[in-house]
Parts: C-alpha cells; structure tokens; sequence
C-alpha cells in the first residue's frame, strides 16, 4: 500500500517567515543602533573637534608682503622706490596638471625660461599653500588678455603689488645695486618665515648690504575660501611693517653731473665730505639700468653684460684696481720730509734720469732733458719723476710701505657697500708671501712713483685726499647718513674717526699742500689748464699718470700712435678749500685725458650748490 506524504506544512512555513522578519528587524535595529552611535560620536562627543576640523578646510593663512624702504639722497630726492605692477600667482599644491597650466597660460601671456626657472626655484621651498609667481610685471595689455580669459584659469589669481623701480638708471646702478627674484642660493640662506609672501631680494649694492632693514617684516591674513579656493571674507590680519627707508650722503645732482663728465670713457669719481666721510658722488662707468634686473633678467641678456669687454657690470669705484701713479708723491714726500731724508729746502738737479749705480738702468723723467734744479714743492707740482726716485731710494721701500699703509692703502676702507677689493702697498714681506720672490732695489725706484706693485682703488685715493685735506685726520667714509623707522623716526650715522696720521713736525703737511695748490695755480703745475681765478673757492690737487704696459730702455711714449686700450690711464686728486677743506675728490679715467677736468666740474657744482642754500 502506497506511503502518503504531506507537501505543505503552513504552520513551520510562518515560524520560518516570523523567525526572518524577527532576525532582519534585530539586524536593522543593530545596524540603526550602530549609525545613531557614531552619528552621536561625530556630532555630539567630538563635536568641537570636527568642527575646528571643518573650519580648518576652508581657511587658509595668507602671507602678506611688507612694502620695501625707499632710498633718497641727501637732499630728499627719491632714488629708489616702488611702483604698483601686477603679478600671476599659482598655489601649486592645488593644481593636477602644473605644465598643462602654465603652457595654456603662456598662450595668453609671455611666460620666459626665466619666468619657469624661478618658479620651479622657489616652488622647492615655499610652504604646500603659498601663492608663487609664474610671472611678474605684467604690461597693461597683459593685463586685459588675462582679465578676458580669467574664467579659463579659477587656480591662478591677479595679484596686485609693488615693483622695484630706478628713476635714475644708469647713473646710480652701482651704488643702489638692485633688487631680483629670489635666487635658489637665496632660499636656502634666509629666514623664510621673513619672507613669506616674498619674491624679490636685494642683490647688489645697497640693496643688498642693507637688505635686513630695508625689506621690513611679513604679516598675516587669515582668510575664509570656498571649495576653489577663492577667497570669500577675511577673518583676522596681522599687518604687514614696511622697511625702514635710507638716506644717502649721496648728492644726485653731483652724482649725475660726474657720470655725465666722464662721457663715454671707462672710469670712475669718487667725492667725499671730508668732515664726515659721507660719501658725495660715487660713479663707475660705464653702467647699465638695473631695473632689467627687478623682474629677473633673461639668461641671453645676462651673459652679453657679463660678457661685453667695457665690463658695465664691474664697479670700477669700488673694485677696480689700478696704478696710483703720481698721486702717491705727496705721501712719500711727506714721508722723506718726516724721516729728514729732504727738508722742504733741498734743492735736487734733474738731468732726466736717475742710476742707482754708474752701470745700471736709467730711470727716465717723462721730461727728456730733465728739470733742471728744483725743491720738492717744485717737483711735486711740475710732477718730476726723477726727484722722486731719487727720494723712493733715500727712503727705502720698508718706510714707504709704512706711509702708505698709516694712509690706509693695502686695506679695506669697509664702507657699507659690498664687493670692495683693497689693493695693494708692496713691501718685501708682501713679495716673499704672495710671489715668493726677493725684493729688487728698482723696484723701491718705481714705487717711489706709483708704479710696479702698487694698486689702489679710486674709493681709496678719496680717503687719502681727505687725509690730506685734513692734514692727518681720517674720517670713516660711509654711504647711508640716516635711516627712518616706519612711525618716522629717523637717526643720523655718527662720524666715525680712524688712527690718524701723525707726523714728528705738523708743518710739513703745509709744505706738500702748498705744493698741491700750485699744481693748480702755477704755470707750470701739471693741471694749470683748469685754473680758475674768479673760482670761490681754492683747490689742491695732483695729476696721476698709468701706463699701462712698459717701454723700452730708450722707448718713448706716442698716445697717437698707441692703440687705444693701452693709453695711459689719468688720475686726478683734489679737495677744496684748502684752508677750510670740505670735499675731496679721486677720478679715474682709463685710456683717456679730462680727469682734472672733471673734477674741476664736480668742485663748482658743489660750491655753486652751497651759495644757493
């Protein structure tokens, strides 16, 4: 008999049904539970967290660039200062694609290798969120172009700023130097958190000395953005301190008037107020415009400056060294007066030419057949060379290295200013160090005149006419004679005094400077061509002349016939009045004639100037 089954059993099938819905509404419940729990953690336990959180994604701190410290002359004018220029500013850190932006971009504006170097430079170092410029100094056009297709380009802000700016170019490139774009060097050297927000540094020169006061310090915005990162309200600030500004001892219209004299020679002036050692004209030419160098100056342009054989980069006031040539006699006549080698008495016979022995070499006189007999203040103004070889033996190479050094030659004057170079005063002991060779009597002969080993810098020959003009005291030159704080507090540099030099009877100085007036006044002074009897003032002064490569035992010098680049380089050092001495004034001009000239235009600018005030 067949076995019968049963196909449904409702009653298990609605346990089975009452035991799920019983198990997924226990599941939801945990998982409910669950949700609600760390909804309470979030919004509840760690609420303040995740909002400080939060809020911490929509603000950003923005660096804000203090405005740089102007610098004026002594009289006020302005001789560096800041013009409002745009920028474009990237935030790396917020863009996927770097390259595909800036090429895109540089279809609307001129972005150079320059441009892209400094960027990629100070991307290294900047913090993840600081704005950095792809380009500086935008043109007005420049600025439209962009303005029209800004919708294309949300990461990249217009960013309104102050640029550098040099009125008077050329004229003034070595002594201000110039600011330009933070350097790779630069960022690993300075104090970042300084110079935050910051994209130029002080390079050469001024700028670059006073770097610290004139850059001032960075201040702080704390900003709210949306999701793009646009700003969209300002919550706090921390205002930015602008530099301190600087006033030279510079007189621009001196300062102008020597570059102009010097025309389209290679050379340098240097004027000083030899009662305070400020610094009333410093030149070197020729120069360039230091406001290509404010936004990043091209490689290509670069290396042409770098390269040009007038060397426009080289402060020659400063830096370059030359042969003091005949200015150096009244130190060493000082010296053989000092040590009673000569007494102002001493009468000498100048046949032409000098022997330090009956077979040796002739010294020549750059007067073939001699002067005849004369004192030393006739062989210091009519620059007789014989006579002072002649003393250059008498004295001894030791003794004038010691004038020289008491001078300050062979050492920095350490003005405020960097890259000076200090020449050399040549002794024995300096030979042996530097050459590893003896001393030779000729050459104490050709030092005796400026000659040989001897270099200075016209920087330095400034301060020696002070000394001079000072009989003895030395004055501290210095560049900057004040500096005003930001709430306008201004504080003048203090005159600072040097080891003077002292000699065992005073009334020598008297005797050299005679001798120096008459270089001027007498006919036969070798610079009585720029004479000037109705002149206000009196002057004295030396001539000075290089040559530049030698001659021949019996070889005589023709400027005609002689290739331009080795003509004799021509000195001339003067200070004025002589009894109550107010500036002194060094010019150098290489392969060239007018140096007396020149200072005697700088001098009547200077007093013209005092009668008007």
């Amino acid at each position: 008999m067949p076995v019968l089954f049963k196909l449904k059993d409702h009653s298990k099938e609605n346990q089975l049904y009452l035991n799920r819905i019983i198990a997924v509404t226990i599941g939801a419940a945990l998982l409910l539970g669950i949700i609600i729990g760390r909804q309470f953690y979030l919004q509840i336990w760690h609420h303040s967290s995740y909002v400080t959180l939060a809020r911490n994604n929509q603000v950003r701190m923005i660096s804000v660039t203090p405005t740089r410290g102007l610098i004026y002359d002594r009289n006020g004018v302005l001789l560096a200062n800041n013009v409002p220029a745009f920028s474009l500013e990237i935030i790396p850190n917020r863009i996927s694609d770097l390259n595909d932006l800036i090429s895109r971009l540089s279809e609307i504006v001129d972005i150079s290798e320059t441009d892209r170097k400094n960027f990629e430079k100070q991307k290294k170092y900047k913090g993840r969120y600081e704005r950095i410029p792809i380009r500086t100094k935008l043109t007005e056009e420049e600025v439209a172009r962009f303005s029209i297709e800004k919708y294309q380009f949300p990461e990249v802000d217009l960013q309104a700023n102050l640029s550098r700016n040099y009125p008077y170019g050329e004229a003034f490139a070595h002594v201000l130097g110039y600011t330009g774009p933070l350097s790779e060097q630069d960022l690993t050297q300075i104090d970042l958190a300084k110079y935050r927000g910051t994209y130029v540094i002080g390079k050469s020169g001024i700028e670059k000395y006073y770097e610290d006061i004139l850059h001032g310090n960075a201040g702080y915005e704390q900003v709210e953005t949306d999701a793009r990162g646009r700003m969209i309200r300002q919550l706090d600030q921390i205002l930015s301190v602008q530099g301190d500004n600087l006033y030279l001892s510079i007189d621009s219209k001196l300062q102008l008037l020597a570059y102009e004299a010097l025309e389209n020679n290679n050379g340098a002036v240097v004027a000083m107020d030899v009662r305070t050692g400020g610094i009333l004209a410093m030149v070197s030419r020729p120069s360039f415009d230091p406001n290509l160098f404010v936004k990043g100056i091209p490689q290509e342009d670069y290396d042409e400056l770098q390269n040009a054989k007038a060397q426009p980069l080289f402060h020659r006031a400063i830096r370059g060294q030359y042969s003091p040539g005949s200015t150096v006699k009244p130190l060493v006549a000082l010296q053989a007066l000092d040590y009673n080698v000569i007494t102002p008495y001493t009468k000498f016979d100048d046949p032409g030419y000098y022997q330090l022995h009956a077979e040796g070499r002739l010294y020549r006189d750059w007067k073939e057949d001699g002067h005849g007999i004369l004192s030393v203040e006739q062989a210091l103004f009519e620059s007789c060379t014989t006579f002072f070889y002649f003393v250059a033996d008498k004295l001894g190479i030791e003794k004038m290295h010691n004038i020289f050094s008491r001078f300050g030659l062979g050492e920095y004057v350490d003005i405020d200013i960097d890259g000076e170079a200090k020449g050399v005063a040549p002794s024995p002991a300096w030979k042996r160090k530097t050459k590893r060779q003896s001393w030779f009597p000729g050459e104490t002969i050709i030092t005796g005149i400026g000659q040989g080993y001897t270099l200075v810098t016209p920087l330095q020959m400034a301060t020696v006419t002070s000394t001079l003009a000072n009989r003895g005291v030395r004055v501290q030159a210095n560049l900057v004679s004040a500096i005003q704080t930001p709430d306008q507090t201004i504080s003048e540099t203090e005159v600072s005094y040097l080891p003077p030099v002292q000699l065992r009877n005073p009334e020598h100085w008297e005797t050299v400077i005679d001798a120096m007036e008459q270089v001027i006044t007498h006919p036969r002074g070798t610079a009585h061509w720029i004479y000037n009897s109705r002149a206000p003032y009196t002057m004295a002064g030396k001539t000075g002349t290089v040559q530049v490569y030698g001659l021949k035992q019996d070889e005589k010098y023709d400027a005609d016939r002689v290739k331009a680049n080795l003509r004799d380089h021509k000195w001339f050092i003067a200070f004025a009045p002589i009894d109550d001495p107010q500036i002194a004034i060094a010019v150098v001009v290489e392969h060239g004639l007018g140096s007396p000239l020149i200072a005697r235009k700088v001098m009547d600018a200077y007093f013209a100037g005092d009668q008007d005030e």
